[in-house]
């Protein structure tokens, strides 16, 4: 576990350092923010996340599968395939979950008060996608071992799919720009900066969509797929309205109290 933990902490550093770069050569848009402020509260968030993971799941989410695997719980434990085959459906099934997590907290406004802390970054970059409130973090702890006990979700799958989480908010997010040849083939697999930008609209129909992380294919198969913005990807304004200032979107303790401060935004339902 010690050496998974390696691989984890590894690849993400290498996936955020490349994306970082990339930004800095070839960024797409400027920050509205100061980068060094936001990326203090961005990366402030990210250190308490990994506390709170750390305090609720000690060993780890492998824990949750072995002990499913040792009492012969959940679906491809009882299924018996193929190991490969077996890693290969619990990746897409856990990107699946991870899809309807994500379309929940945008649709039950208690969630939603937790996950504005993500969309309230006026500005999208590497960081951005590790701009999670460590309440919502510890909800997605308990999502995913409860969805890993019940599909009998394999150890290797879990280190697979964690690294491929990471590594996907982190490149949808970066503020960079595909050529247009490259860009949409390949959001025919996997999501783009392009089609995740969308997600991050102002407009809340745009943003009630494109929820996906690693796999596009779940946004058109539940029908919440859009493929352009209304006023294209360089007019799209990112955000959200009730926090248009860097006062009330950025900073740690802003950022902390968010989702407990009584403030109206066009979200709640």
């Amino acid at each position: 576990m010690q050496n998974e933990a390696w691989l984890r902490i590894g690849s993400f550093l290498v996936v955020l350092m490349v994306m970082m770069v990339w930004e800095a050569i070839l960024p797409n848009r400027v920050s509205p923010v100061a980068n060094g402020k936001r990326w203090l509260s961005n990366f402030f968030l990210v250190f308490c996340g990994a506390v709170v993971g750390r305090l609720l799941v000690p060993a780890g989410l492998a824990v949750v599968a072995i002990f499913a695997d040792d009492i012969h719980f959940g679906l491809l434990n009882v299924l018996k395939l193929a190991d490969w085959l077996a890693i290969l459906l619990a990746v897409i099934m856990l990107d699946c979950l991870i899809y309807w997590q994500h379309r929940l907290l945008h649709r039950v406004p208690i969630l939603w008060r937790l996950h504005r802390v993500h969309h309230a970054d006026p500005h999208l970059d590497a960081s951005t996608g590790l701009r999670f409130h460590p309440i919502e973090i510890a909800l997605s702890l308990v999502v995913k071992a409860l969805g890993i006990l019940l599909l009998g979700i394999p150890v290797e799958a879990i280190l697979i799919f964690e690294i491929l989480l990471n590594a996907s908010a982190i490149f949808n997010h970066s503020n960079i720009k595909l050529p247009n040849w490259l860009e949409w083939p390949l959001r025919r697999v996997i999501v783009t900066q392009a089609m995740h930008r969308i997600h991050h609209s102002q407009v809340v129909k745009e943003t009630d969509s494109n929820y996906g992380f690693c796999l596009s294919i779940w946004d058109r198969l539940f029908n919440s797929y859009t493929n352009n913005a209304q006023a294209g990807d360089d007019g799209l304004v990112l955000g959200l309205k009730d926090y248009p200032s860097e006062s009330s979107n950025t900073g740690i303790s802003t950022v902390l109290l968010m989702p407990f401060r009584e403030k109206p935004n066009n979200k709640e339902i």
